[in-house]
């Protein structure tokens, strides 16, 4: 297994980069985008890697490891990308730690800019409550988009299935405010496929899983789902709010 790498947002400042052009990647979206929509999920992961190389990473939140699986077989060292945002709970944590030490992946955990503790001097206390949107900013989305500068794509493992406002995720899309080309090998899969494949494969859940949290986030804006709810009604319940922005 390779080493487990942290770093915070702050690292990736002011990097430069030499990847391809916001111009090229777009064109490889529009000729390929349509080439690769019907494609299994492994050789949407195998075009990625021939395409960007070390260019090329995968994001997970730990909910499962179905796509830093897949993405381990077909090249395994590949950089995997977790957001740590102060606010998991210690079974995501959990589930980082036995990803990195069970599967052939480079582990990388991104930090926010602030600490919990700076953020609430700089924010005023639990911003989570008082501007959620914010929050997610600051903790979620900046991090990540500051993570990816070093590379041209990033893979994700969202999927239509989940939510309506995903029903037209591409598998090979544009990233217009990262710049970068967003791959979801998974974008097709039903919530069968996956459990189908975690149970042929042996692959990591996080126990919250099977605890009444299907969709985990943030502990304090996740709660359990009862039996025959939207899974995801248990992220930001009570409000509005239902993505953090890495997404929208």
């Amino acid at each position: 297994m390779t080493a487990a790498t942290t770093r915070s947002a702050r690292d990736y400042r002011g990097t430069e980069t030499e990847g391809r052009s916001p111009e090229e990647l777009r064109e490889l979206v529009s000729h390929w985008g349509a080439e690769l929509e019907l494609a299994p999920a492994e050789h949407i992961i195998e075009w990625a890697v021939a395409t960007f190389g070390e260019r090329f990473c995968v994001t997970s939140s730990m909910g499962d490891a179905v796509l830093a699986d897949l993405a381990s077989k077909v090249a395994p060292g590949l950089d995997v990308v977790f957001l740590d945002t102060g606010y998991h709970f210690v079974e995501t944590i959990g589930t980082r730690d036995a990803v990195e030490a069970t599967m052939p992946v480079n582990l990388i955990t991104i930090t926010p800019v602030q600490s919990v503790a700076e953020q609430d001097a700089a924010y005023g206390k639990d911003l989570y409550k008082t501007d959620p949107d914010l929050c997610c900013k600051l903790r979620k989305v900046q991090p990540l988009a500051d993570s990816l500068d070093n590379y041209d794509a990033w893979a994700t493992g969202l999927r239509r299935a989940e939510t309506h406002n995903r029903v037209i995720a591409p598998v090979i899309g544009w990233d217009a405010k990262k710049g970068k080309v967003k791959v979801s090998p998974l974008a097709r899969w039903s919530d069968e496929q996956v459990e189908r494949y975690i149970a042929e494969n042996g692959v990591l859940v996080n126990p919250l899983v099977y605890d009444g949290y299907p969709s985990i986030g943030c502990w304090p804006c996740t709660r359990r789902v009862a039996p025959g709810e939207d899974p995801r009604s248990g992220r930001w319940a009570g409000t509005n709010k239902t993505e953090c922005g890495i997404h929208s």
